[in-house]
């Protein structure tokens, strides 16, 4: 392998020729925690925080419910935690193992649970880089082969985890690296938070606009109470004998079944595809922009509105086709009342089945709906498609700030791009 100027070749890689290759426990002291006893008397205890491995997230923590423990002075001493320690835990998931946060000395006194290891950094150290580190693929690859892997779970051992390898620039140039990529983890927070807000507001607003309970602008009047029988013309997807898996093709009509029914409409993922010969075959079965798919079988309460990227797809024998009369009903309010907690329970409620719940076409028409007039549907869903719209360019934004996390990371954790 050709090894570019002024790079090496390592166990985690090329980096720059003036960065080291350390070990953790060459660079840092990796600490068990304490087990708790409760059976065991203690003179004179001392009430203090106690950290588990439920506190210690994915590149933070989780303090909302931090229990305590009573323990002696002396192992007081010996398990507190400081300011800048990284927290590691010992076991869980294979791909979470060694994962974990810098301790800020948020609670005081606090100690740290025996699954979850302490790794006390020295002056060569950074604690906000080894945190970051232990999030690169050379370090993911180091745990998935150093953990133990038992039934459901792993874990690795103090004394493997400080064989943890690391690239290690200059302390200043760990700083710039960690401080970097810590910018970047606080507008991903930031954009993550705003989401679940503009969520909220969303439910809030059905709730509010979806029931009358908050009426727009010019609008009056009392709205209908109705069953779906009487609004739209619901049909139950071709039977099995119909179409079978060995009748998809690799290039052809998709055909929408459960799992591509997602939050805002049809998921373009993984869609089976069918023949023109049974397009033409099942054209009684063909979408068109406005219907709405609900699962018939399982998951009875999910369901899609059928956008115009969607026209002339057929559906599965494992959904229901809702087709609204126009005259009555707008297909994108129906849509958004159908995606409310109050419609889908009382779908779940009048499901049938025993082992697995499940729809049929006399169920569905004979569920109620209420509804104003059209014009105040087609007002009321302009309003909620907004909502829609901004949280969908949130998550895209969201989405397109952690791909440049991990290409930053990969320049500036191998020394590609230098800071300094």
């Amino acid at each position: 392998m050709k090894v570019r100027p002024e790079f090496k070749q390592t166990e985690v890689g090329l980096i720059p020729d003036s960065w080291e290759l350390r070990h953790l426990a060459e660079i840092a002291d990796v600490r068990g925690g304490i087990a708790k006893n409760t059976g065991v008397r203690i003179t004179d205890p001392v009430s203090v925080h106690y950290l588990r491995v439920a506190n210690v997230q994915d590149g933070f923590l989780d303090l909302s419910e931090v229990s305590k423990i009573e323990l002696s002075r002396q192992e007081l001493a010996r398990y507190s935690l400081q300011p800048g320690d990284v927290l590691m835990n010992e076991g869980g998931d294979r791909d979470k193992l060694g994962r974990g946060a810098v301790w800020g000395g948020q609670v005081s006194p606090c100690v740290h649970q025996n699954h979850v290891f302490v790794v006390r950094c020295r002056s060569a150290l950074s604690p906000l880089y080894l945190n970051v580190w232990t999030r690169t693929r050379p370090a993911r690859q180091f745990f998935l082969l150093a953990g133990k892997q038992t039934t459901n779970l792993a874990s690795i051992s103090k004394s493997s985890l400080g064989q943890l390898p690391l690239a290690l620039p200059t302390l200043a140039e760990q700083r710039v690296i960690a401080t970097a990529l810590s910018d970047v983890d606080a507008l991903l927070d930031g954009l993550d938070r705003l989401i679940a807000k503009k969520r909220d507001l969303k439910q809030a607003a059905m709730q509010q606009l979806l029931t009358g309970q908050t009426r727009l602008p010019g609008f009056t009047g009392q709205w209908d109470v109705t069953n779906l029988r009487e609004i739209a013309d619901v049909k139950t997807g071709p039977f099995g004998s119909s179409l079978h898996e060995s009748d998809y093709v690799q290039e052809g009509t998709p055909i929408i079944t459960v799992e591509h029914l997602g939050e805002f409409g049809v998921e373009h993922v993984n869609l089976p595809l069918v023949s023109d010969s049974d397009r033409r075959r099942l054209q009684t079965y063909s979408l068109d922009v406005g219907d709405l798919v609900f699962s018939r079988v399982g998951s009875v309460d999910r369901n899609a509105l059928i956008g115009p990227s969607e026209k002339g797809w057929l559906f599965s024998g494992r959904l229901l086709r809702v087709r609204p009369n126009k005259q009555k009903a707008y297909a994108p309010f129906l849509g958004f009342q159908f995606h409310g907690e109050p419609f889908k329970a009382l779908v779940r409620s009048v499901a049938v089945g025993q082992t697995m719940a499940s729809l049929n076409t006399r169920i569905l028409n004979g569920i109620p709906v209420v509804l104003p007039s059209v014009s105040e549907q087609t007002a009321i869903a302009a309003v909620l498609a907004d909502m829609n719209a901004e949280l969908t360019a949130l998550e895209a934004r969201r989405d397109k700030t952690r791909a440049l996390k991990q290409g930053m990371m990969q320049e500036l954790l191998t020394g590609k791009t230098r800071l300094v």
